[in-house]
């Protein structure tokens, strides 16, 4: 009855890494990304939240390859003279912090309300599937649309910007954890179905131990391949709701209202502004997603 847990998923992932290369230089690249994000205050040469490290004399000036070009300035800077470089550092962080703490709510809302459903089973399935499927039917980017809206609508655009992480996080968060639930559910029928759940039943087990000991551990393979794809969704969703100006205020940027920002200019001939950024957020999404697909193809049996 030992779980198996994160250790097989952490070897199995291993195993399939050296199989395919693809997915292992994903995992490095995207490792350099976040590790550069997190360490943006030690790195970038300068503050993009701080309005007074930046000239708007040095506007626009294009990536240090091209002519025209400020060697101070490696990416060339957007329409408020801020260094690219810095504002990608720090954005690229902001965006992260909302996809992984995003997933988080969906995690801790999704997976106990599966394993419930799956373990318990009767009405609570019932009520807890019906629910999944309401909350799946209404789009997700609709929906945040609404809240934020309505948010920026009753308390201003400048509420709207201070609190702008933490109401990304939890619209996002709250959005998607039928995605979890429905994982957890069916991942916990079929082991509960298993013999060594009947013999924990047998010799006494609680329902909570039986939960928290021998289900949970050993549905965590599935769980962990949902959270790396909704980690590139909640990214992609923070990204076109900046985008939209529902988002991060331009003074505090993500890689969603840096491409917004740039985006007017795209067609003047200041395409760094939008195209770099817009590159980096492709990059992020295709790594993660291959880190996801390997891991399914790593924790998947039938793939095997």
């Amino acid at each position: 009855m030992k779980a198996r847990g994160a250790a097989t998923a952490s070897s199995s992932f291993l195993a399939a890494g050296m199989a395919r290369p693809g997915a292992m230089l994903a995992g490095l690249v995207l490792a350099l990304i976040a590790i550069a994000a997190s360490f943006a205050p030690l790195i970038a040469p300068q503050n993009p939240f701080d309005l007074t490290s930046f000239d708007v004399l040095d506007a626009n000036l294009p990536p240090a390859w091209l002519p025209g070009s400020d060697p101070r300035f490696v990416l060339g800077t957007d329409a408020q003279g801020r260094d690219l470089f810095s504002a990608i550092l720090y954005g690229t962080r902001i965006s992260l912090l909302v996809g992984l703490l995003a997933v988080a709510i969906q995690a801790a809302i999704g997976i106990p309300l599966g394993l419930f459903a799956g373990y318990l089973g009767g009405r609570i399935d019932t009520i807890v599937t019906r629910l999944a499927d309401i909350q799946l039917s209404l789009s997700t980017l609709m929906m945040a649309i609404i809240v934020l809206a309505l948010f920026r609508a009753g308390l201003g655009g400048e509420s709207l910007s201070q609190f702008a992480v933490p109401l990304l996080v939890v619209v996002i968060g709250l959005a998607e954890w039928p995605y979890f639930a429905r994982t957890a559910r069916a991942a916990t029928q079929v082991e509960s179905a298993k013999d060594y759940i009947r013999a924990a039943r047998a010799l006494g087990a609680s329902d909570r131990t039986v939960l928290r000991r021998h289900l949970l551990p050993n549905i965590t393979s599935p769980l962990i391949v949902v959270a790396t794809t909704q980690v590139a969704g909640a990214i992609m969703a923070e990204a076109a709701l900046s985008f939209l100006g529902l988002g991060m205020s331009v003074t505090k940027p993500s890689l969603g209202t840096l491409i917004r920002s740039g985006y007017d200019l795209l067609f003047s001939g200041a395409w760094w502004g939008t195209v770099i950024p817009g590159l980096v957020l492709v990059v992020v999404l295709i790594a993660v997603n291959l880190i996801g697909d390997a891991l399914r193809d790593a924790l998947d049996p039938r793939l095997r």
